[in-house]
């Protein structure tokens, strides 16, 4: 995080239609935590197959802000994907939840 101003917001689900932003799937987990706390734990989570989005909601609006499309507050996905003109699809940012003792490390992408 360049900043422990704001929020983080995660979202993780097992829907391809619905990465990355889990409007509509009532499936999904979505947790919002301090900045400056930089771990969460899903507990409980079937297995399978799941991405993570995480915004770094630094003003606190509950939304990536951008400017001409272009992310004005800091993004990360699971499995780190290669950042090009968009967000990842789920496949690229796809993992597999096999045990309980499963983690993702998310690096964050700041632009502007």
């Amino acid at each position: 995080m360049r900043s422990a101003k704001g929020m983080i917001r995660v979202c993780l689900t097992a829907d391809p239609a619905n990465f990355p932003r889990c409007v509509d799937d009532r499936d999904a987990v979505t947790r919002s935590i301090p900045a400056g706390q930089h771990s969460l734990r899903f507990a409980a989570l079937p297995r399978g197959d799941y991405a993570v989005a995480v915004i770094h909601d630094e003003n606190g609006n509950a939304k990536l802000d951008t400017f001409a499309g272009i992310p004005k507050e800091g993004f990360g996905f699971s499995n780190n994907p290669a950042i090009r003109f968009g967000p990842p699809r789920f496949k690229a940012a796809r993992f597999t939840l096999a045990s309980d003792a499963e983690a993702q490390q998310v690096k964050m992408h700041y632009i502007l």
